[in-house]
């Protein structure tokens, strides 16, 4: 549970869901503590985290304010109580027009793209059929989003002002690049990515500067 001073996040470095409320977390600038969950040693699996998560995904997200404990899953509904209840550095633009745009960009990778190359469902597809999976559904997907780009983009995903929806982007991006997708081919994506990686709040959050990420792959 949290401690009597900071929210705690349950989180794999690896894990896009939990990347993206580090992000979050990093851009309203909330100290919190970090439980590693290992997915890759099924640690989401055990009756503990099941008892925090019962899904066993990750993130979940227990916060200090929050007199009962009651923890906190799925990182799109995690991202908009932050934004709630620390408006500070918002995430979501006020007009109600302009919220559901942002939202559309943020449910699209995460009911859109991202589930379909989760570990749970490559495991259930296997080694020999994981690349061309992969690949097919995030070419797929990656070009839809790029359409969606055309219309919203200016320096960031909506306009000149970072959203939720460029939270998703950055860990979306570097799921595409860790299966061998061609991201140069979307231009608009590739130009938003390189742009937000250059920020302080997005270098504190991304795997490598993790506690739970492996010593060789540090930065």
């Amino acid at each position: 549970m949290a401690s009597d001073s900071r929210p705690l996040l349950y989180s794999f470095y690896r894990s896009s869901c939990s990347w993206r409320v580090r992000l979050a977390l990093s851009i309203k600038g909330i100290a919190y503590d970090t439980k590693s969950i290992n997915l890759l040693t099924e640690e989401n699996k055990t009756k503990e985290y099941k008892q925090i998560q019962p899904f066993g995904a990750i993130p979940a997200f227990v916060d200090d304010i929050n007199e009962d404990n009651t923890p906190l899953i799925e990182s799109a509904a995690i991202i908009e109580y932050l934004d709630e209840t620390r408006p500070e550095n918002p995430l979501l633009p006020k007009d109600p027009r302009e919220r559901a745009i942002v939202r559309s960009l943020v449910y699209a990778i995460a009911m859109g793209i991202q589930p379909i190359c989760s570990i749970r469902v490559l495991k259930f597809i296997g080694k020999d059929n994981e690349e061309e999976w992969t690949k097919h559904f995030m070419s797929e997907g990656f070009a839809a989003f790029e359409k969606l780009l055309q219309r919203t983009a200016g320096k960031y995903a909506f306009g000149d002002t970072i959203t939720m929806a460029d939270l998703f982007l950055v860990p979306q991006f570097f799921n595409g690049l860790r299966f061998g997708v061609d991201m140069t081919a979307y231009p608009i994506m590739s130009r938003i990515n390189s742009t937000l990686e250059q920020l302080e709040a997005f270098k504190a959050a991304h795997p490598t500067r993790q506690p739970d990420c492996p010593p060789e792959l540090r930065q």
